[in-house]
Parts: structure tokens; C-alpha cells; sequence
């Protein structure tokens, strides 16, 4: 997500080679994602297949833990060839975090390591002529390891940070290729007053 606030450097999106148990998690996505259901039931049941694998050890290597002083790191774990579906692991230390925006396609998130805050937010319309839309925060969540959400547009607008005192990792599936697109941010919107 790099609109977001992620690295952005040469071969950002080239993929290292997986280890054991996330070429695993990456066949069971695929097979998820390959059914073929609507967003809603796909984000669902790709948050099952991310359940059994956040926390172990052997998922990530070194080099996809690594963090950035400067912002939030988006590490690409996977693209899918067809382009339906991809895998990263973002890295927070203490404070990173994006701005608020919303998502091009359906978003699974799975909580590895730490803990990861996320406040909702909904879109309301212009209350007149001279006023714009304004955005209405409608829910806080924090989440720990092993747990998952799941949204698809619309009504994904939200922003994400590490509040621990710790490094966070959370995994990220998306249902589009953001090797190709270079994110999976559709829109990012000004901050509002609540943050």
C-alpha cells in the first residue's frame, strides 16, 4: 500500500521464496479464492485459512519480519498468476501506521505478531449545498496474534496502526494483483477530526 505509507523501492513487489508453512497457507488461499464466491464470503474464508498459520514460527522468514524506521514495511509474500489474489506481511513499529483510505478489491487481514489497531469509518453524504461528505468513525478495533477480519467495498474505509509498545506484523490478503497495481488502496481521504 504504498499511497499508504509503505516503502517504495526498486523490486519492492518481487516476491522471496516461501517457506514451508506459507506455501501451505498460499494453496489453501488459491483454493479459497478459486471457488469463485462473492467478496464477502471469500474475505470470510480466506480469515479461516490464515487462523491455523498466524503466530507459528516457521511461517515468515528473517528478511520478511524486517521493519522500516521511516514507516510502515509492506513485505510481498505472494501474487497469484492470475491475478486474483495477494499476500503480504506489513511490518509496524510503535506509532506506524496509514492514513485513512479504502480498499480496490475484498481484504482478509490476520494479526501475526503484537497487536494491530484499526478505526472504522463510514462515508456520509453532503448535508448540503455548501458542505462535502465527511467521514464518521464507527468502530475501533484491536486486534492480537491468531486474530482476523475480513471487508470488501464498499464500506472498507479505515485507517491501521501499531498502538503496542512492540513490532506488529499482520498478514494481508488482497483479492487483486498489487504487483501489478503497485497497491490495494483505491482512495485515501483527509483525517478527520476524531483521530
Amino acid at each position: 500500500m504504498p499511497a499508504a505509507g509503505a516503502t517504495s523501492v526498486p523490486n519492492a513487489f518481487t516476491a522471496p521464496r516461501p517457506t514451508a508453512r506459507l506455501t501451505a497457507l498460499i494453496a489453501d488461499i488459491a483454493g479459497t479464492v478459486g471457488r469463485g464466491l462473492p467478496p464477502d464470503p471469500t474475505a470470510h474464508l480466506v480469515g479461516e485459512c490464515l487462523v491455523p498459520h498466524l503466530g507459528a514460527a516457521d511461517l515468515l522468514t528473517p528478511e520478511q519480519c524486517e521493519s522500516d524506521p521511516a514507516r510502515y514495511r509492506q513485505h510481498l509474500l505472494h501474487a497469484e498468476h492470475d491475478g486474483s489474489f495477494s499476500l503480504v506481511a506489513l511490518v509496524w513499529l510503535p506509532g506506524q501506521g496509514t492514513s485513512v483510505h479504502d480498499h480496490i478489491a475484498w481484504c482478509t487481514t490476520g494479526v501475526h505478531r503484537g497487536r494491530e489497531h484499526e478505526r472504522r469509518y463510514r462515508l456520509l453524504p453532503a448535508e448540503g449545498p455548501d458542505t462535502g461528505p465527511r467521514l464518521v468513525a464507527t468502530a475501533d478495533v484491536a486486534s492480537g496474534p491468531g486474530e482476523v477480519c475480513g471487508f470488501a467495498p464498499p464500506g472498507d474505509i479505515h485507517r491501521v496502526w501499531n498502538g503496542g509498545p512492540g513490532t506488529a506484523i499482520s498478514l494481508h490478503v488482497y483479492g487483486a494483483d498489487i504487483s501489478r497495481s503497485g497497491t490495494s488502496v483505491r482512495r485515501v481521504y483527509p483525517q478527520p477530526a476524531d483521530r
